[in-house]
């Protein structure tokens, strides 16, 4: 034998893709090799001009050997900076039975209610923390994070509110990135930012203002007063508050607010280099229709048993387009689910005695420094301790002195140094900072502490008094709780889920391993850049990576989901053309195949959207294209396109789009949600797009986490690069210092990048290209399997889908009144999610496999819609009732089965279609969810235990 032979470093590959199945998979759709079949499916057009240029495969140990490697030049000190992030302690219960469970991490988006009630009930206990501590009755699922929540805030108040002006009010104590974002934002909604004194807001004309409740430096203002004489010139109050200040200080709801939000990061989610973090959004009730993102309501299911779902046209922005009141697709569940969690585990003692720690420790510390005549700059304040020494070399000493000591500090500006103490500050810690600050060894900190928070500041109502929160503080009692409620879930971990347009592939355990590593979860956003080596190796690799992928010459790693991609891609655009004073272009051209998300965020930009026709193949129209470019040639902004379109097919014709849209002095955006179908194939810059916006959730194995956290960073051509977001506090290598940001963080989600990094160092160039032909070979393996049974809407090159295709069920709904809605709930019955319904066309299902299926996966869910089709003609037949069949009635639960049964079908045809179904039953909890109750009668906080105990 030889040595050589043993080693096999592309053998992650094998793992991820079942090479093993090729032949049969090429002999079904009528293929000898996988080259002739990609020859036969791809246009030559299309095809790139080289190899892929990225380096070969690591073994999984020897990526996570290379990975550690590179975690190691992070420097983890102890991080008293503040500014909205700070070391907390993640319960290890919760670390281990949420973070690192695929049971939740592989989830998709809650649209499935049935099979989503445990996540649901989840998102439904943030919710119920959000209301307790804000006091409002309305809070959302969670946004991506607190500066883009503020932005949300902003639109939201001009949304709702009545005063006939465009100037809003920012509060000068407000967060530097949130300010930032906020620039960005209100740019291009034409709105007037006023940043100043909070006490002097009422003396202008707003139709909004923004107040931070703990300001950046640490202080805490009573500002009840200037809300109320705001509120009486019918201005909309939002008011930015910290999550952990409000288990001590009256509400913002209490203060006269009409919207509060924040970050959630303190409840036990690291820091990590800035995200992912979930953001918390509360608000009057009055406002509830015009709110962004998610809602998690209570309805009721056909059995009239409680059922919870998302509430209020949760995916409007595909249904209203431009229209949308936001562009948000991606939240960021996983971690609202653990901020959640902590709440529930801590309960409202335990959080208190944390806060309260949190307080005592700041005050202690502000005590030791006045008593040693320091000038400690605010006397109220909740956790943050701003010192002026009067002179810049005496706080340069006390700087370096702390950070000698491994404790990094915040430098608010060149004579104030400030302290942010935090859950896991200790008693030591007092004595190596006072040292610091004063240069004395010792003091002695009295256990006897008067905290720096006025009475009249503190909140009286009690919070967390929902039994949820009160019941689960053992160890046990939690595990057996978040384990009831993973077991009401259907996640990849259970089978397939074939979402059209949202590539649920595997999230490797190797890939997800790194992401709890302390090198790079312990790290502050704002750490000092000669303690994140590490991360910048990181950030560099992928953006090579991502360069030689897709062709750009600039990657912006900004973009926190991929409706900020969009967002961040037509931005880049935006100030490109201003900068060469075609400022006036407004004009954007979107083809009706695009994504919902596309509209929505080019009337974010100040854009005119005007839609584009597509053909009976569902290409786009060319002759139309070229109509309305020439029509609108003078204005002409950008095309945002899709590729291959959300059709699922490769349009031959995608150069000559681009070229029509360069030659009428425009810009082409392309959307890359379906970019799992060119690596490797082909580079969306060479084909002629300018910018394009990659989601790191679908294509490159950052798993979905019930729905959010995601990633979708942008890559742009050389003339574009000057534009991309840039950052306030964060001095970024990549981007122009005078450009807004768009996120909070200036890397976005950093602390996910590690499974994408070992996504493309496992799988290496050859895996790269082999994943993207296994992706085509699938859909169309599929897509053939299924076609004798239900017509297959789009095709392109020879009869070809590329990694999608759209199965048309309205034939079968005209003769038969089964719809796609029966169709995705009988599903349920079979241990599937549901494909994607009716999107991008009505009265359909967008299946998308994935390559990282077997085939026998794929064929477990070809039978189960090949024995649906056959449910459904019994029904067409009048062998089932229209009004009473397994499809109608579907989904089926246990107590469905164990009660009375007067059905035309047996219980075995019910909950047991085909064989393979017995051996993995999957029973989803509740009977089909009434989505109209829901709406009508909407509640959004948890019910009392007795609700569902009747």
């Amino acid at each position: 034998m030889k040595l050589s032979e043993l080693f096999n470093p592309n053998e992650f590959a094998a793992r991820h893709l079942s090479f093993g199945d090729e032949a049969a998979l090429l002999a079904a759709v009528g293929e000898k090799s996988m080259d002739d079949f990609v020859g036969n499916t791809v246009p030559q057009s299309i095809r790139m001009p080289s190899e892929l240029d990225l380096p070969e495969a690591l073994t999984e140990a020897d990526a996570l050997a290379k990975l550690k490697g590179i975690a190691s030049k992070n420097v983890i000190n102890k991080s008293y900076i503040g500014l909205g992030y700070y070391p907390t302690r993640v319960p290890n219960v919760i670390l281990r039975n949420v973070l690192e469970n695929p049971g939740w991490y592989t989830a998709y988006t809650p649209y499935q209610a049935e099979i989503a009630q445990g996540r649901l009930e989840a998102l439904l206990n943030f919710q119920q923390v959000c209301i307790d501590l804000t006091g409002f009755p309305v809070a959302g699922a969670s946004l991506l994070d607190e500066a883009t929540a503020a932005a949300e805030a902003m639109a939201m108040t001009h949304r709702v509110g009545k005063v006939k002006s465009e100037r809003f009010f920012v509060d000068e104590r407000v967060y530097p990135q949130t300010l930032d974002v906020m620039k960005t934002r209100a740019k291009y909604f034409g709105f007037e930012l006023v940043v100043g004194d909070f006490a002097q807001a009422d003396e202008g004309e707003y139709f909004g203002a923004l107040f931070q409740y703990v300001g950046k430096d640490g202080d805490v203002q009573d500002l009840q007063s200037v809300i109320g004489r705001l509120k009486a010139k019918g201005t909309i109050v939002a008011v930015a508050a910290d999550i952990m200040s409000l288990v001590l200080l009256k509400s913002p709801a209490e203060l006269g607010a009409d919207i509060a939000l924040g970050n959630t990061q303190r409840f036990g989610v690291p820091m990590g280099f800035g995200g992912p973090h979930a953001a918390y959004f509360a608000f009057k009730d009055e406002f509830k229709r015009s709110a962004p993102g998610r809602i998690i309501g209570v309805s009721k299911d056909a059995s009239g048993k409680p059922a919870l779902r998302m509430a209020l046209s949760t995916r409007e922005q595909h249904i209203r387009r431009e229209k949308a009141t936001s562009n948000i697709c991606t939240a960021q569940a996983l971690l609202a689910n653990l901020a959640g969690m902590y709440a529930v585990y801590h309960g409202p003692e335990g959080v208190k005695r944390i806060a309260n720690r949190i307080h005592a420790l700041a005050s202690a510390f502000a005590d030791a420094l006045v008593s040693d005549g320091l000038n400690v700059v605010h006397k109220v304040f909740f956790d943050t301790v701003t010192v002026d020494f009067g002179n810049k070399e005496k706080a340069d000493q006390v700087f370096a002195a702390a950070l000698e000591s491994g404790y990094n500090l915040r430098r608010v500006n060149d004579t104030q140094v400030a302290a942010a103490f935090h859950e896991t500050s200790a008693c030591e810690d007092l004595v190596d900072l006072y040292r610091a600050f004063t240069g004395k060894d010792t003091f002695a900190f009295a256990d006897d502490v008067k905290g720096r928070l006025n009475t009249e500041l503190l909140r009286q109502d009690d919070i967390l008094q929902h039994h949820v929160f009160n019941r689960y503080h053992t160890e046990h009692e939690m595990l057996r709780y978040l384990k009831k409620l993973e077991d009401r879930d259907l996640a990849m971990n259970r089978s397939m889920i074939s979402l059209g347009s949202c590539t649920m592939k595997l999230n490797a355990t190797a890939e997800m391993l790194p992401i709890t590593w302390a090198e790079f979860s312990d790290i502050h956003p704002y750490a000092p850049e000669a303690q994140t080596a590490g991360y910048r190796e990181l950030l560099t690799d992928m953006e090579n990576s991502l360069k030689a992928i897709t062709g750009f010459d600039a990657i912006s790693l900004q973009p926190n989901s991929g409706a900020q991609g969009e967002y961040s891609g037509m931005l880049s655009i935006r100030r490109y053309q201003e900068a060469n004073g075609e400022g006036h272009r407004n004009i954007c051209l979107i083809p009706k195949s695009a994504h919902g998300t596309n509209p929505a965020t080019a009337a974010m930009l100040g854009l005119k959207v005007v839609v584009v026709d597509t053909d009976e193949h569902g290409n786009v129209n060319i002759d139309d294209l070229k109509a309305k470019a020439e029509q609108y040639r003078d204005a002409l902004s950008a095309i945002m396109i899709t590729y291959p379109s959300t059709h699922g097919v490769y349009e031959e014709g995608i150069r000559d789009i681009c070229r029509i849209i360069h030659e009428n002095g425009g810009q082409v955006y392309m959307d890359g949600a379906n970019l799992n179908a060119q690596i490797g194939i082909m580079q969306p810059a060479e084909v002629g797009a300018d910018v394009l916006h990659m989601n790191l959730h679908k294509t490159f194995c950052i798993p979905h986490g019930g729905g959010g956290p995601g990633m979708g960073p942008i890559g742009l051509k050389a003339h574009l690069a000057p534009f991309a977001p840039g950052h306030v506090v964060t001095d970024m290598h990549n981007a122009s210092a005078d450009q807004t940001a768009v996120a909070a963080a200036a890397y976005g989600s950093a602390s996910i990048l590690p499974i994408t990094w070992m996504y493309l160092t496992m799988m290496g160039k050859q895996g790269m290209e082999q994943a993207t032909r296994w992706a085509l070979l699938n859909a169309n393996y599929v897509a053939k399997r299924l076609s004798k049974d239900y017509p297959i809407l789009y095709t392109g090159k020879n009869g070809r889908v590329a990694h999608e295709c759209i199965v048309d069920l309205r034939p079968l709904k005209a003769e038969s009144g089964i719809t796609e809605t029966d169709i995705a709930k009988r599903l349920m019955d079979y241990g599937f999610h549901a494909p994607t319904v009716s999107f991008p066309v009505a009265g359909t299902l967008m299946i998308e496999p994935t390559e990282s299926e077997s085939k026998a996966e794929l064929d477990r869910f070809i039978a189960a819609l090949k024995q649906i089709k056959q449910e459904v003609l019994k029904v067409e037949r009048g062998e089932w009732p229209k009004d009473d069949n397994p499809l109608v009635n579907a989904p089926h639960t246990a107590s469905d089965v164990t009660g009375e049964w007067a059905h035309p079908y047996s219980r075995e045809e019910a909950v047991f279609p085909l064989p393979f179904v017995r051996e993995h039953k999957f029973w989803p909890s509740v009977k089909r969810v009434d989505e109209v109750y829901g709406d009508r009668n909407l509640v959004c906080s948890c019910l009392p235990i007795d609700a569902y105990e009747d």
